[in-house]
């Protein structure tokens, strides 16, 4: 059962992150995030939220940096749009399969027109 209620939670907070990211932060060092996936413990104390920015690795430096920053102000405001006895702690990760996924489909599309061309 308890999975189940994580589960939820853990939508939830991503599909809230990603509105606040998107419409409410205005730090302009903030780049094009997207909210690939949230992880929830078991008793919510911890949200881990993956996110994906794309851009030089200088800017995605300086978006981690500011995401950082502002991870105050996205907790109070999760706070206030889901309501739960305990805001969880949020830590925010780089994933980088978006990335790797794209890698690997322009290799795939290398190979592919080199056995096409011999």
């Amino acid at each position: 059962m308890a999975r189940f209620r994580t589960g939820r939670v853990a939508e939830q907070i991503k599909k809230e992150i990603s509105q606040l990211i998107q419409m409410e932060l205005k730090d302009p060092r903030v780049g094009f995030i997207t909210v690939t996936g949230v992880d929830v413990t078991g008793d919510l104390s911890l949200a881990r939220i993956y996110i994906s920015i794309l851009g030089s690795d200088e800017q995605k430096e300086e978006t981690l940096k500011a995401i950082g920053r502002a991870k105050g102000f996205l907790r109070s405001e999760l706070g206030r749009r889901i309501r739960l006895r305990h805001t969880p702690d949020i830590e925010f990760r780089f994933d980088s399969s978006i990335e790797y996924g794209s890698r690997i489909e322009a290799l795939l599309a290398q190979i592919n027109r080199e056995t096409r061309e011999s």
